[in-house]
């Protein structure tokens, strides 16, 4: 094969590396303002997939309101925010919230919109599983905990930022399920159910608030390689069954929900609503 050498005059090679600057600027300023004006508030946002989730909406462009239980959590990752992945102190804030109380999830709500002026968004993340095992073995206290937060806390979230929701252009809700709520795990009996009552809370909720211009929907990651699934992903001979279950042969990371959270609530899926979204690698997840 013969190569020839093409000389490019110092013009030249200024036009095109002028036009390359301008198209990689013009990309990255796509990425940076897709959710540009937005305000979200993420539950249960100071480590795993809800910090995954509050760090992509704002490098996104939305300003967000991350909460958490305790004080120090959300300190904490407002510090990691703010110092490791470079997000300015005006555009993430946090609020402690336990979302099984009102008056957290009000002054949660209230603080946003002194914050931020507004709500856009609500990300319903937070989760308990005090117990394994059975669904029948399950005492009733537990079975009570773990619906009050993981169904409950989502529907009255639901209720209470609705106002705050309707006049504002494309908002959005979207809950947190799992894989479980498709295909249960025997050990995690109560908790698949209460997440299989997220998929259906979406469905009802997308007919309620559609006219409102409120899109709803629900992601349902596979297993994350994540504090609360580090039984599963940091035991041998666990994680390598759990594995034989995913086709692409890898358990999923946080940045991965989080880049879907971020599409659902763009305008790319405008026309989106009322479905839950897998994401968990292959592994099998119908009712």
């Amino acid at each position: 094969m013969l190569w020839r050498r093409i000389s490019i005059s110092p013009p030249l090679w200024s036009s095109l590396l002028n036009n390359f600057t301008k198209s990689n600027i013009s990309t990255s300023s796509m990425t940076m303002s897709k959710l540009a004006g937005k305000v979200a508030i993420v539950t249960a946002s100071t480590d795993g997939i809800g910090l995954a989730i509050a760090k992509r909406l704002a490098k996104d462009g939305a300003k967000v309101m991350i909460s958490s239980r305790k004080e120090k959590n959300v300190q904490k990752a407002l510090d990691t925010l703010r110092t490791k992945h470079g997000i300015p102190s005006d555009q993430i804030k946090g609020q402690v919230c336990h979302v099984g109380s009102k008056e957290d999830r009000t002054k949660l709500i209230s603080q946003t919109i002194q914050d931020f002026g507004g709500i856009d968004i609500l990300v319903s993340n937070a989760a308990t599983n005090p117990v394994m095992g059975s669904a029948l073995d399950c005492p009733e206290d537990a079975w009570d905990k773990i619906f009050e937060i993981n169904v409950k806390a989502a529907f009255l979230l639901t209720k209470e930022v609705k106002p705050h929701l309707m006049g504002r252009k494309g908002s959005n809700i979207v809950y947190v399920s799992s894989i479980a709520g498709f295909q249960p795990f025997s050990v995690l009996g109560p908790y698949s159910v209460s997440k299989t009552a997220l998929l259906g809370l979406t469905k009802i909720m997308a007919q309620e608030l559609g006219p409102e211009n409120i899109r709803v929907n629900c992601v349902a990651p596979g297993i994350i390689k994540t504090r609360f699934s580090s039984a599963i992903t940091d035991t041998d001979g666990v994680n390598e069954k759990m594995l034989e279950m995913i086709p692409l042969g890898r358990f999923g990371e946080p940045h991965e929900i989080a880049g879907l959270v971020s599409f659902l609530v763009s305008d790319d899926a405008s026309y989106v609503t009322g479905e839950n979204y897998v994401a968990a690698g292959g592994q099998p997840s119908r009712l």
